[in-house]
């Protein structure tokens, strides 16, 4: 993967390819809340079919796992998006984060830890979106400013090789991205959690 990549950029060129084309490709939309996913929704709404999946093992307790799946039901609900957009909900097994972070428990946040838990979440995006005839899939997580946009595009293109389904490449916090989610999460008055989701997080917050 490249630092000096500028993901935003290679999403503009896609996107201006498919209007050129007329095509509305199917994506896969892995999210992890509703702050996160309003501005890339209200983005790529216009350009997609999207379904949007909700798989995080790492969000705990059960019930914020909950929560947040109703405040992006809500949001879908009630977004005058360009196209409807459809909502897919993974089963809640919190074993299957604690399995794949053993032994990495005191990692510090943004690190080695962080890195098996954006694969694990890509992966069954990349295995879902493969398995259901997507197009394209991607992530919410780049909106965020403590999220390592190259880190994740690089693991999202390892996994479209292995599972043959295209990555879309990101940056969603570029172009004032994270500020309009922002705006968004006030005006739909969102449930804006202060902790990534795991525990580890959250008892650093």
């Amino acid at each position: 993967m490249s630092e000096n990549r500028n993901y935003s950029k290679e999403l503009d060129n896609i996107i201006e390819n498919l209007l050129k084309s007329g095509e509305r490709p199917r994506l896969l939309l892995h999210a992890c809340c509703a702050p996160c996913s309003s501005y890339c929704l209200e983005y790529l709404s216009r350009y997609f079919d999207i379904t949007v999946y909700y798989h995080n093992p790492n969000i705990s307790p059960e019930s914020e796992f909950d929560y947040r799946v109703s405040e992006l039901r809500r949001l879908i609900d009630e977004m005058p998006l360009s196209y409807p957009v459809k909502l897919v909900v993974a089963a809640y097994d919190a074993s299957e984060f604690e399995n794949a972070v053993k032994g990495l428990e005191n990692e510090p946040e943004r690190g080695s830890r962080c890195t098996v838990c954006y694969r694990l979440r890509l992966e069954k995006s990349a295995e879902y979106a493969s398995d259901n005839g997507f197009d394209y899939f991607t992530t919410t997580l780049s909106i965020s400013p403590y999220k390592d946009a190259a880190r994740l595009n690089g693991i999202g293109e390892e996994l479209a090789g292995k599972y043959s389904v295209k990555f879309l490449p990101s940056d969603f916090k570029k172009k004032n991205g994270y500020k309009r989610s922002v705006e968004l999460s006030g005006e739909y008055g969102l449930y804006r959690q202060d902790y990534c989701g795991c525990v580890y997080s959250k008892r650093k917050q």
